[in-house]
């Protein structure tokens, strides 16, 4: 096995979002719209994305500090210190942000979504379509 790992962004966000401490913590907070902008690369693997589905927006939290390990939930002194794999903070040894956005919009490499905390800028290093049985079916056991 190797330790070698390389993750290569496939498009960037375009957001009115530019500082992560202006930024809500979840996308149902009160985040903006943005647009995810699409490398000519991978032109044919959103060609079946659609205006009004759902996907999980994978994102590399370049702006996060890699060196944390137990966080104060939602930054709040009065949470008490947790283990940041038990959290949704942005600070973390590997920061891969998960966003669950609607598709409002599609223009050739440009696709808009609503309601995401990103900021200006952030690597998108994947997008995954939610499947209906992940939304309506709870996890036994």
């Amino acid at each position: 096995m190797t330790n070698d790992y390389r993750i290569v962004p496939i498009g960037h966000v375009e957001s009115s979002l530019t500082d992560p401490s202006d930024a809500p913590k979840q996308g149902k907070e009160g985040a903006p719209d943005a647009w995810l902008v699409f490398s000519p690369e991978v032109a044919a693997g959103i060609r079946d994305l659609k205006a009004g589905t759902a996907v999980l927006v994978l994102t590399w939290l370049h702006k996060a500090d890699r060196d944390v390990l137990e966080v104060h939930p939602r930054d709040d002194p009065g949470n008490p210190l947790t283990g940041v794999f038990s959290t949704r903070s942005a600070d973390r040894p590997n920061p891969i942000g998960l966003h669950l956005v609607n598709v409002r919009q599609i223009d050739g490499l440009r696709v808009r979504v609503g309601r995401i905390e990103a900021v200006d800028g952030t690597p998108v290093i994947d997008v995954k379509p939610v499947l209906e049985a992940e939304v309506s079916q709870p996890e036994h056991g």
